[in-house]
This record gives C-alpha cells, sequence and structure tokens, in this order.
C-alpha cells in the first residue's frame, strides 16, 4: 500500500501559521505520509492538481476578525469548481489555526473549516485530544493547552514573530498532522478491504 498523500493548505499573513503549517507537515511525514504545504494566496495548477490526488487535506489559516483571512476566504471560493464535480467528496480534512488571543475565536475559524469541508463530502477528523492546561497540576506547556476538540489551535503574541509560536502548540500541530496521516492509512486500508 502506498502512503497517503497529506496536503496542508495555509495562509499565513505573519509567518505564526507558516510555522504551524509546517508542524502539520513534519507530523504527516513522521507518520509516514508524503507530506505538502500549499500556500493557497499563491496557488499554482500544479498545487491545485495536488489537492485533488491528496487523500486529506489540512486547512489553515489565522484568525482574523473572527474567522479565516481573507486570502483564506479567496481560496475557499474557488474550490467551487471542486465542489461542483464532488471532486474531493470522501477525502479527509482537519484544520488549525492561531491568533493572538487565547480564544480570539478561533472556534469559528475552525467551524468554517468543517463546514467547507462538509460542503465538499469530506470526512472531518478531529484534535483527539483531552485539553490540556485546565487544573492545578496541569501546565501551559501541555498538548491541546487552549483546550480545542475540532482542530489545533494556537495562540501567538501580537508584537512577536513566528519563532515565538508557543512549543505547546506546535507539539499539538504536529498530533494533528500524525493523526490526519494514521487516519488516512486506515482509510485507505478499509477501502482496500471492501
Amino acid at each position: 500500500m502506498t502512503s497517503p498523500v497529506i496536503s496542508i493548505a495555509y495562509h499565513s499573513g505573519f509567518g505564526h501559521t507558516a510555522v504551524l503549517a509546517e508542524a502539520v507537515r513534519a507530523g504527516a511525514a513522521d507518520a509516514g505520509a508524503e507530506a505538502h504545504l500549499i500556500k493557497v494566496d499563491g496557488i499554482t495548477e500544479e498545487e491545485w492538481a495536488v489537492l485533488d490526488r491528496s487523500d486529506a487535506i489540512v486547512f489553515g489559516s489565522p484568525t482574523y476578525m473572527g474567522t479565516a483571512s481573507g486570502a483564506f476566504h479567496v481560496f475557499a471560493e474557488a474550490t467551487s469548481k471542486r465542489w461542483f464535480g464532488q471532486d474531493w467528496k470522501d477525502k479527509l480534512a482537519a484544520g488549525f489555526t492561531n491568533s493572538a488571543s487565547k480564544s480570539g475565536d478561533k472556534l469559528h475559524t475552525l467551524q468554517f473549516f468543517q463546514t467547507l469541508a462538509a460542503q465538499h463530502g469530506m470526512t472531518w477528523v478531529n484534535l483527539g485530544l483531552h485539553p490540556g492546561w485546565n487544573s492545578s497540576t496541569a501546565s501551559e506547556n501541555d498538548l491541546n493547552r487552549l483546550g480545542f476538540f475540532s482542530g489545533a489551535a494556537a495562540q501567538s503574541n501580537n508584537d512577536e514573530g513566528p519563532e515565538a509560536v508557543h512549543k505547546a502548540d506546535l507539539a499539538t500541530a504536529e498530533h494533528l498532522g500524525r493523526r490526519v496521516a494514521e487516519t488516512a492509512t486506515v482509510f485507505a486500508r478499509g477501502r482496500v478491504a471492501a
């Protein structure tokens, strides 16, 4: 059986989300996937073709004004060509986001990704982690320190660059990449068995 193909389709305004995208890619590759980073604000026809042949697409964007960035929304609207043909039906999907605030309405961005995936007939892969950093014995260094279930969420101070993305958030993004790759492998085996 071949390795699953995982594409991370993302936009990054100031570099923080790009660092997270690389962590998702590293996690997927670590789990044996062929993993691709695709910047949606400069997407080429070749990259559209990579998305089309992917087993899973992980959506990523900063959260701006309570939703994904404008550049990501432009990409999402451009996927309508795939929607008409149901080209992405039965692919896996997942998502990640970053904002400066602990909440920052990141859940809305993840729900936007979930709706986009559902419109395409994709199957959503959640984070699969308990929340971290929610007891007196917990730490801000826990996986899923911000307590999201739908996808990976990160918090980066607005006065610091991408090098300051929290290590626990990077580890959570890597976990998401591994989980998507492992789920894609299980789905592929099921298809072969069916």
